[in-house]
């Protein structure tokens, strides 16, 4: 899904126009950056977290020439954990593991 097809969506469900829902959307995922920005934490409940990581320095090999060893900088970096109700909508909507396929005789 992309950031227009939830406008659409939202459109659709809550009976408004897309001109009045995208500038909510936009808000809301600017809040969501400048928070993460600042270092603090976005918690959903049922839904889930984002948060700031700390990447520690590393050393990295070039797959060109593996022989090159390659300083990685320690970075931040945004994560998503998903909470309880979406790994729960998640798996009972996912199909299951080989359905589909044709069994050969």
């Amino acid at each position: 899904m992309t950031k227009a097809g939830l406008i659409n969506l939202i459109a659709e469900k809550v009976a408004l126009k897309k001109k009045d829902i995208a500038p909510v959307i936009n808000v809301v995922f600017e809040a969501i950056s400048e928070a993460l920005a600042n270092g603090e934490k976005c918690t959903f409940v049922d839904f889930g977290v984002f948060e700031v990581r700390h990447r520690a320095a590393r050393e990295g090999r070039n797959p060109q020439n593996p022989k090159v060893i390659v300083k990685i900088p320690a970075k931040k970096v945004p994560v998503f954990r998903p909470g309880k109700g979406l790994k729960e909508k998640v798996q009972v909507s996912a199909p299951k593991k080989g359905a589909g396929k044709k069994v050969r005789k």
